[in-house]
């Protein structure tokens, strides 16, 4: 496909994009992989959680055929993806002062466990609210945004701060402001995002690392199997059984 093309332009922007993250965040990727390790070894359990289009990260994350078993979705009613109606209900969301803080005090988080913070500005009120909570909880912080954010907007949140300022590790997913890859004379908006596609690949890095690390350390890694191959079903039920106190998605 020729990179003149729009479709080529934004696949070459994407992998452009994807290489950066492999060159740049290959440390924080690594150390990552080790805290959720760590984690895991410890007895801890492992959450995501991403408001609006950042959920679909998350969720990628959770119940996933060579992914890991202890991975939980970490929920916030009318903020996951955009399944409520108004959508534009879930970006309001995002700016409550209060709700991050109510979702956390009800969820099953512990001290000791890990939770993976997914925003792409990470300006919104949510996140930021999220991260200081959870570090107050003593859960270690994964914060998931591009921090060009922080450098050309403003906070949302009443401390002035943004996500990266509030976590254990920052992974930088180098999406530009507007998470726009194109332009064009005869469009009268950037357009083309790749927040998405670089995002959940990051992550997928990271889960890559945390199952090697546990690998080496001669502890198994709670890996899902594809339903769709066979054994697959029976391996998920013995995963399932032997981890059922850090699996929530299935109660």
């Amino acid at each position: 496909m020729s990179d003149r093309t729009p479709a080529g332009r934004f696949l070459d922007a994407a992998i452009g994009l994807l290489q950066r993250v492999r060159d740049e965040e290959a440390e924080p990727i690594s150390a990552a992989g080790t805290l959720l390790a760590d984690t895991v070894a410890a007895g801890g359990r492992l959450f995501a959680f991403g408001a609006g289009h950042s959920s679909l990260a998350a969720q990628d994350l959770v119940y996933r055929a060579g992914g890991l078993a202890l991975m939980n979705l970490l929920a916030v009613p009318g903020a996951v993806g955009v399944d409520v109606v108004p959508a534009t209900l879930g970006s309001a969301l995002e700016r409550v002062d209060g709700l991050a803080t109510a979702v956390l005090d009800s969820s099953p988080l512990r001290a000791g466990d890990a939770l993976v913070i997914i925003s792409l500005s990470g300006r919104n009120a949510l996140p930021v609210e999220m991260a200081l909570h959870a570090r107050a909880l003593g859960v270690h912080v994964i914060g998931v945004t591009s921090v060009a954010y922080a450098a050309q907007t403003t906070s949302r949140h009443a401390s002035g701060t943004f996500l990266k300022d509030h976590c254990d590790l920052v992974l930088d997913s180098k999406i530009a402001v507007g998470d726009a890859e194109l332009a064009l004379d005869t469009v009268p908006a950037p357009f083309a995002p790749a927040s998405t596609v670089v995002t959940a690949a990051l992550l997928q890095a990271v889960m890559a690392t945390t199952a090697a690390t546990l690998a080496d350390r001669g502890i198994e890694p709670p890996l899902l199997r594809s339903g769709n191959v066979d054994g697959g079903h029976e391996w998920n039920t013995h995963i399932f059984t032997e981890y059922a106190d850090r699996i929530f998605y299935r109660h």
